[in-house]
């Protein structure tokens, strides 16, 4: 059996790994690759004339994590490049996932659009070639016909010698952890894929599940060297962030928030402040429309979120929905938010400041030193929410150099990854005497080299931080 690294390799997006057991070919997971330089990314297309560093008609199954788009945005290229096969992922995973995909094909056709319009096209000049890892909608609908959802918990067999099962790993709803079994020369293998591993007590979520003992672990290391800031729960920090910048002084609050996973959070804790009469109304605008299509798949799996949620529903009906709450469909609507005067919360993608419609609520209110910028979760290097943490004083939108006056602040209670103790908890479910060997993969090198020193002292001996493309016996 071999086991090849094509994604999350020392680094953090990307996610793909390749499963091999005689002629059955298994891809755990099959995302976007936001980390690969342009350069690098040309170089290997080029070489390739494809997205993928293997055939893609040689893959059997796609084993599906979770939704988030660098675990799954190159599916549809997989299927454009001739897979046929199915995906295989939780119930939850599926919905989202179409919804992710949909809107990166909607994201592609904009600028497949823009390339061909007749203003952008100079007279003579050959039109650029289309990136070969772009797909429109078609392309996602094809896909999606084609991909399997299987319970938490359920032993399922994909090949005559290999059952996965799916554990919750917290992180976002629908997540899982990936167990396979396979059956090879007389021997029973474990492996565990840990996906991207969540966190107790986090807001709607259910704690992630124990896994068994395995041969081989796989395990992401986002905050591989690094623990969560705020100790204090959900609710009391984001009152108290509230009460200084809206209450105090009457002020605007902007929190750029990934639409999946991270604006359900934010929009179930504020429900949840609000049911608390004491607590002043003020005005929140979700100004996502992929946010609230997301937000109706959380409602509509209710039964797979935490106790706490489902109290919650059964007490008051809605867990999203509140009075002084309202969803902007429109770009129009969207614009219309900056003549509102009054205090608000606006909470808009996308998380890093980097693209959607946040960036316009930003260009408005970085110069009003009555505004407040929340980040909420990580920002990579370069992208606008990097730049604002890093306390730059001026800062470029849109071709625009603007003066940084608006408080920029930041809170970790809403991130979805596990931290560093987290991590370690996660690894010690396995006894070390048991387990053959550590794959740290899904982290920055520095990370993922001191979460290695920090498992090594724990008994874990066998760890190894693989490089792209490198591949391993099993």
């Amino acid at each position: 059996m071999k086991l090849t690294f094509w994604g999350a390799a020392q680094q953090v997006t990307g996610s793909m790994f390749l499963l091999e057991s005689d002629d059955y070919r298994i891809l755990i997971d099959c995302g976007s690759d936001f980390d690969l330089d342009e350069i690098g990314k040309k170089t290997r297309y080029d070489e390739q004339k494809s997205v993928f560093p293997f055939e893609a008609s040689f893959i059997n199954t796609v084993l599906l994590t979770h939704a988030h788009i660098d675990h799954s945005g190159n599916i549809p290229n997989l299927y454009k490049e001739g897979f046929e096969g199915r995906v295989v992922c939780t119930e939850p995973t599926l919905a989202l996932t179409s919804l992710l995909l949909k809107d990166a094909a909607n994201l592609h056709q904009k600028r497949l659009n823009a390339r061909n319009s007749s203003s952008s096209r100079k007279r003579g000049k050959k039109p650029k070639e289309v990136p070969r890892d772009y797909f429109v909608e078609k392309h996602v609908l094809e896909a999606m016909d084609n991909f399997v959802s299987v319970s938490f918990g359920q032993r399922y067999r994909i090949a005559d010698n290999i059952t996965i099962t799916f554990y919750a790993a917290g992180h976002l709803l629908g997540a899982a952890h990936i167990v396979v079994e396979v059956y090879e020369d007389g021997q029973k293998k474990k492996i565990c894929f840990s996906g991207d591993i969540g966190r107790k007590n986090y807001p709607l979520l259910i704690d992630p599940q124990e896994i068994p003992q395995v041969d081989y672990l796989i395990c992401e290391c986002t905050y591989g060297n690094r623990l969560h800031e705020n100790q204090a729960a959900p609710v009391e920090a984001l009152a108290d962030v509230i009460r200084r910048t809206c209450i105090d002084i009457p002020g605007r609050l902007i929190i750029p928030s990934f639409s999946v996973g991270r604006t359900q959070a934010l929009l179930y804790t504020l429900n949840k402040l609000y049911m608390d009469k004491s607590f002043p109304y003020i005005k929140v605008f979700s100004d996502s429309p992929l946010a609230h299509s997301s937000t109706k798949v959380y409602q509509r799996h209710v039964r797979l979120l935490n106790k706490e949620a489902r109290s919650f529903q059964e007490d008051n009906d809605m867990l999203f929905d509140f009075e002084n709450l309202i969803y902007l469909e429109s770009s129009d609507a969207s614009r219309a938010v900056s003549n509102y005067n009054e205090p608000c919360i606006i909470i808009s993608s996308s998380g890093m400041v980097q693209g959607g419609r946040v960036e316009q609520h930003v260009e408005a209110n970085i110069g009003n030193p009555y505004a407040t910028i929340l980040m909420i979760g990580y920002a990579s290097e370069g992208t606008l929410g990097w730049r604002l943490l890093n306390g730059q004083d001026t800062i470029s939108i849109r071709g625009k150099q603007l003066p940084v006056l608006a408080n920029i602040e930041k809170i970790d209670v809403f991130s979805g990854h596990g931290d560093q103790a987290d991590l370690v908890k996660f690894v010690k479910m396995q006894d070390p005497e048991k387990l053959k060997c550590v794959f740290l993969v899904h982290g920055e090198q520095q990370s993922m080299a001191d979460f290695q020193s920090i498992i090594n002292e724990q008994g874990y001996k066998s760890v190894e931080i693989p490089l792209r493309g490198r591949t391993y016996e099993l």
